[in-house]
């Protein structure tokens, strides 16, 4: 549920028109976003710099950089990364009638076939700058006024700094090298165009996203008692420590992607901002139950929320503001398209041993409901047939509803879904979007960004680095995993989750944080960039394409290349719009 009003059409009055020539070229925009299912995205006003800086029109200027979190997605090439960050990875299969349907995730998928031509590349580069644009246009009209006049000129500043941090983390985290345009470069084409995405090194690149959410850290407040779309010093923190945690596995040599090495000062900053009274100020905690953190309605906003973007229904706007991002993802037993369903694999990964820890050699055999042990997150996890859809009794999920099992298989993405007879799932065309807020960020990553950062200090050999605390982390999780059967107590299944009881040696250590990491994150869309972030992107995906292909024949051509396939090339129009001031990444020169 919207506790920020998004879309305002009242502001559409008020807005300048800017070219926001932001490295594409000519295409114009409003500052209501660069989204066609809005009739109202065309410009009804126009505005000089003196009128957008005026105190009265600021606010909508910072509400504008919220609604482009809505407005400017696109459920093809989506903000949230699920084609990117899910199907590029060993957690999902692209889904849908073919590989031909949707054939740019298909390309990702395998990991071959793509060119820094194709148009995902571009889209997203160019909308994630709006994004940016939008930050910075706030910003600048921020800078105008004096507290005196405009008394929330400071916290403002801070939101807008991690609003345009969290697009800036999406740009780095998918392209590597990146242009840095803030809010003091000249708003026009030619300065976007004198930018190279070489200035700053790649350690310096997440400094300069650090710097923002650093200045949201010192001056944002501990909680948005009426606004829960605003974010607070703990997201900040969290999202600070995530940008830290990425930094700390330096990969200093632009002519590779390899990792060079790891370094204990950004860890121990990971350690400082995953602290636990950050949180708790915040009102921050783990949910009694995993599920809760994957239901609409009284469930939205809860305390593992960190940080979510909202979304509502019936508010006023033509469509409501709904997730649209997920429109493909919903199996056709709701209605279309049964895109991001979880692999084999994942599921296998979820089978325990006798003493309900993740099973050795998990994915040597499929997962068998009547036989095997299974940790209950698969569950809030996966949709499988013959158990109920979404925890409805009512509406059990089928074979049936799978659209092309013969290629895909009969699984189902269920976090970011709801249940089929849920009024905030809305029809748009023949596509379904619903109103439950996305989580950015949950305790349980804070937690285990933690555990991380203690196991990589104890092997640099660093102080900081707790093997006895990390282990008491991941125990937490499969405690609140093990009680979090409320919704699925009768189903046909073998639960058995266990802890670890004796200490861990270092290797030992990073295997199960690692493995508890995909477990509790499964189908988050992170899968991927936490693969990278370790330097086993290569390892972990030809491994997985060489036993998947035995399932899923349209695997047989996969294969990951080391030093290319890590990132996103920086998109070829994007390198011609910069007349060749862009570098292209590594192996796709």
């Amino acid at each position: 549920m919207s506790v920020i009003n998004y879309q305002n059409d009242n502001y559409h009055m008020k807005t300048r028109y800017i070219i926001a020539s932001l490295m594409l070229g000519s295409m114009t925009l409003s500052l209501t976003g660069c989204d066609d299912f809005l009739d109202s995205s065309k410009p009804k006003g126009i505005l000089d710099n003196e009128q957008v800086s005026a105190p009265e029109n600021v606010e909508s200027m910072v509400v504008s950089a919220y609604a482009y979190m809505v407005t400017g997605e696109d459920m093809n090439s989506s903000f949230q990364l699920w084609q990117l960050g899910n199907v590029r990875s060993d957690d999902a299969y692209k889904g849908g009638a073919n590989t031909e349907d949707g054939s740019h995730m298909y390309y990702a998928e395998i990991a071959r076939g793509l060119t820094a031509d194709l148009w995902m590349f571009d889209d997203l580069w160019y909308r994630l700058y709006c994004g940016v644009n939008r930050a910075n246009d706030a910003l600048r009209s921020l800078a105008g006024v004096t507290e005196e006049d405009f008394p929330k000129k400071k916290e403002r500043t801070a939101e807008m700094r991690f609003i345009r941090g969290h697009f800036m983390f999406k740009l780095k985290e998918l392209y590597k090298y990146v242009p840095v345009i803030d809010e003091n470069i000249e708003d026009n084409t030619e300065a976007y165009r004198r930018i190279s995405n070489r200035v700053c090194t790649n350690d310096e690149l997440w400094q300069k996203v650090a710097d923002d959410f650093q200045y949201a850290y010192d001056n944002l407040p501990a909680v948005q008692p009426t606004d829960k779309g605003r974010p607070t010093r703990a997201a900040a923190a969290a999202y600070l420590a995530k940008t830290y945690l990425f930094k700390a596995y330096r990969q200093d040599d632009a002519s590779t992607n390899e990792i060079t090495s790891v370094n204990a000062a950004d860890l121990k900053k990971v350690i400082e901002l995953t602290a636990a009274d950050i949180y708790a100020k915040s009102g921050n905690a783990l949910e009694d139950d995993y599920a809760f953190n994957f239901l609409p309605g009284t469930y939205e906003n809860g305390r593992e929320s960190v940080w979510a973007i909202q979304y509502s229904q019936d508010d006023g706007t033509k469509y409501g503001n709904l997730n649209f991002a997920y429109e493909l993802t919903a199996p056709q037993g709701i209605g279309c398209c049964d895109f991001n369903k979880p692999s084999q694999n994942l599921v296998n990964a979820f089978r325990t041993d006798i003493d309900g820890l993740p099973a050795a050699n998990a994915n040597a055999e499929n997962y068998d409901a009547a036989h095997d042990n299974v940790d209950p997150r698969l569950f809030h996890t996966v949709a499988m047939p013959g158990f109920p859809y979404k925890y409805n009794v009512n509406v059990d999920y089928t074979e049936a509803w799978a659209r092309a099992p013969q290629i895909y298989g009969y699984y189902a993405s269920m976090k970011e879904n709801v249940d089929k007879e849920c009024d905030c799932l809305k029809k748009n065309g023949p596509f379904y979007a619903n109103s439950k807020n996305w989580i950015v960020l949950r305790y349980a990553d804070v937690l285990l960004m933690r555990a991380e950062a203690e196991v990589e200090l104890a092997a640099l050999g660093e102080t900081g680095g707790n093997l006895d605390d990390a282990r008491s982390i991941v125990n937490s999780l499969r405690r609140r995993a093990a009680q979090s059967t409320t919704l699925i107590f009768d189903y046909p299944a073998k639960y058995k989750i266990g802890t670890y009881n004796t200490p861990w040696s270092v290797d030992e250590a990073r295997r199960a944080v690692r493995t508890e990491r995909r477990l509790e994150l499964a189908m988050e869309c992170g899968r991927f960039f936490d693969l990278v972030r370790w330097g086993v992107a290569d390892e972990v995906m030809n491994a997985y394409y060489g036993s998947e292909k035995n399932r899923r024949s349209y695997l047989n051509d996969a294969y990951f290349t080391k030093n290319k396939n890590e990132y996103c090339p920086v998109p070829q129009k994007q390198i011609n719009y910069s007349n060749g001031v862009y570098v292209q990444n590594c192996g796709w020169e």
